[in-house]
């Protein structure tokens, strides 16, 4: 017990170096360890009349200007008016609907029926006895 007051003590007068070996603070290593640069994103254009006169961003080149718009009329018919157009923004909000309403030549009655079928093979897993 001794002993270690006297330690507390003579460390008290004499302070020994705090860090030990450690890299002292303050002090700055050049090269990798270096605070890197922030990446700046892509400058967006929020002016409603150049976004709707010109296709911006489009354009790769830096020093020419914006690509315009040309009337609809100019573009051919496959851009403007899509053949499945109407069927992918028809979205079906209500209660699923069952396999008899849907036609069986649709790409939804067949997901629906190896729906029903994986159901049913999992239900005769769970019965079925090791």
């Amino acid at each position: 017990m001794a002993a270690r007051l006297l330690l507390r003590a003579v460390s008290a007068v004499r302070p020994g170096p705090a860090r030990g070996y450690a890299k002292k603070p303050g002090v700055k290593v050049k090269g990798k360890s270096a605070p890197k640069e922030q990446l700046k994103g892509p400058e967006v254009c929020t002016d409603p009349v150049t976004l709707a006169n010109y296709a911006v961003g489009v354009n790769y080149l830096k020093d020419s200007p914006e690509v315009a718009l040309k009337p609809d009329s100019e573009y051919p018919e496959c851009l403007t008016r899509s053949v499945f157009a109407p069927r992918l923004f028809q979205i079906h909000l209500g209660p699923p609907k069952k396999l008899e309403e849907m036609d069986p030549d649709s790409l939804e009655y067949w997901r629906r029926l190896r729906k029903y079928n994986t159901w049913q093979r999992n239900k005769l897993k769970k019965s079925r006895k090791l």
